[in-house]
């Protein structure tokens, strides 16, 4: 048994890592090919980054490797050392992914095609190194750590940040170039959250009040292959004990689940919620 978990954690190793080159791989695409030809930066490190390349010829690689290495240590520091490991992986292949693309013909010279497809590709490769356990710029580890000190969340701190960088964009690359960086960004943002968080692949959490929890249970289990859990309460108005249902589903599931419900019991009370993640039991094995 020892040996069968050994293996599986060596080959969710190896995956993490496969898939943190990947994230980094397709970063490093949009930096070379879509973003750096179009004098467009991102936040962050990476912005520092291309701005000080512009700015000083020195290759963006050994930058980004540089900056980084004292968030790096601060991560390695506070956070742990598999996020040390992971990010480090993340920020090496990045650099020689960079290297290799270089020379490569820019896919576009358009700002707006540059800005949005770019920005898209950069969130998409940040996103699946985060979701891998890592990352490719310290501006975040950095406000994970001060936030601890200092009133302001991480995305506040983050935010903070990045309106230095892009007011220096201003005036290096033109007001132009920087509204495009910001929108790029932006873009990017989005994107990260839609890939690290699961949103491309979304659940819902469903939680149930109705006196017709037996034939509901039955049949979400039944007709959609969800697992019901059967929580206990009591209402505040009749101080009445009730069962509650609670039971997560794909978003695509959502409609099915709310139509079943309601051919039930048409007073069920429904509460919808947004899930970043669903693991364990059956859950991924009923997902078609």
């Amino acid at each position: 048994m020892g040996k069968v978990h050994k293996k599986t954690g060596v080959k969710r190793l190896i995956l993490r890592y496969i898939m943190i080159i990947i994230g980094a791989a397709m970063a490093a695409m949009s930096i070379e090919l879509f973003l750096v030809p179009n004098k467009i930066i991102d936040g962050g490190v990476i912005g520092v980054s291309i701005l000080t390349n512009y700015l000083t010829g020195i290759n963006f690689g050994i930058l980004i490797l540089i900056i980084n290495l004292p968030f790096l240590y601060a991560g390695y520091k506070y956070i742990g050392k598999s996020f040390f490991i992971s990010s480090l992986v993340g920020i090496i292949s990045l650099s020689i992914f960079e290297q290799l693309l270089h020379h490569i013909e820019a896919f576009t010279t358009v700002p707006l095609l540059a800005t949005v497809f770019g920005g898209l590709l950069l969130g998409a490769g940040v996103g699946i190194v985060v979701r891998a356990g890592g990352a490719l710029d310290g501006t975040e580890i950095l406000g994970i750590l001060l936030t601890k000190k200092l009133p302001f969340s991480v995305g506040e701190f983050v935010m903070f940040i990045n309106v230095f960088i892009f007011g220096w964009a201003g005036f290096v690359l033109g007001w132009e170039q920087a509204m495009y960086s910001i929108l790029t960004y932006y873009i990017a943002s989005k994107a990260i959250d839609g890939v690290s968080q699961g949103i491309l692949n979304e659940t819902k959490a469903a939680i149930i009040v109705s006196d017709e929890f037996e034939e509901l249970s039955q049949t979400i289990n039944q007709r959609l292959g969800r697992g019901v859990t059967r929580l206990y309460g009591k209402g505040g108005y009749h101080d009445k004990e009730k069962e509650v249902i609670y039971v997560v589903v794909t978003r695509l599931e959502v409609a099915k689940l709310k139509s079943m419900i309601l051919d039930i019991d048409p007073n069920a009370f429904i509460t919808i919620m947004d899930t970043h993640e669903a693991h364990g039991g059956k859950f991924k094995s009923a997902i078609h």
